[in-house]
């Protein structure tokens, strides 16, 4: 594989769809957040994303089965007080390199505008480094228009005091280029764990921006699951860099 590859899954026709990003990041509050909402909500998997540009491993599941590492695309048609259809982009990782993140992230962009998306939201993790009570969620966004939605909403704009790095900024950045409206919604989390009340916080101030009701009831049970799935991917971190410190005869990995 010299390129990404979008696997569809199932062909769907979309009305212009507000495109939802959430993928790993600090404290994995988008990503908890969305994979919550997808489950509740039933939303569809339509499409499936490989590319060279993620992390060379595989997961292990409990039965020894290998898990890719993916990202993938779901939607829900006229759902909400709106009757808005949506596509959501959730995964187990990012692009590992500078390069690959710009070149998936306009990979993804180049997929989802397909569908007539006009306005796009990213959701992340505003790292605090310490305990906190309640999470304050954060916004930036494209344009004045959806600065004044934000504050409209109490939600705090964050000024010039730091970037978004990752998927959650680079989308939106990209997105302003092709003229598409966006905004990011980051949730104040301590950073050095899944933080399930900081999830809760952006889904609904998520659901209040787009006028629709999510249960966050079950948030703590998914939390425990992100948990599990991140605990994983820190071990094969971990023997990545054992192996790279052996001596190139040791034959105790297999690359």
């Amino acid at each position: 594989m010299n390129k990404t590859d979008i696997n569809v899954i199932e062909e769907v026709s979309l009305n212009k769809p507000i495109f939802i990003e959430a993928l790993p990041g600090i404290g994995h509050v988008g990503k908890l957040a969305i994979d919550h909402l997808i489950d509740t909500l039933d939303a569809t998997k339509f499409a499936e994303v490989y590319s060279p540009y993620f992390p060379p491993q595989v997961f292990i599941d409990e039965d020894g089965l290998v898990e890719n590492m993916i990202n993938e695309f779901y939607y829900l048609k006229e759902f909400g007080e709106d009757k808005k259809d949506y596509i959501f982009l959730v995964g187990n990782s990012q692009a590992l390199s500078p390069e690959g993140q710009y070149i998936l992230s306009g990979d993804i962009l180049d997929f989802v505008e397909k569908y007539g998306i006009e306005m796009a939201y990213t959701l992340g993790g505003l790292a605090t480094g310490q305990p906190i009570e309640n999470s304050k969620i954060f916004g930036a966004a494209t344009d004045i228009e959806c600065i004044e939605t934000l504050k409209e909403a109490n939600v705090e704009i964050r000024s010039a005091d730091g970037g978004i790095v990752g998927a959650s900024g680079l989308l939106l950045g990209l997105s302003k280029i092709r003229g598409i409206m966006g905004i990011c919604l980051m949730a104040e989390t301590p950073g050095y764990f899944i933080d399930a009340e900081a999830a809760e916080a952006i889904l609904l101030k998520l659901s209040e921006l787009l006028n629709i009701t999510v249960d966050t009831e079950k948030l703590d049970e998914r939390a425990e699951e992100t948990k599990m799935m991140i605990s994983k991917a820190q071990q094969m971190e971990q023997e990545m860099m054992g192996k790279n410190q052996q001596n190139s005869d040791d034959l105790r990995y297999i690359g």
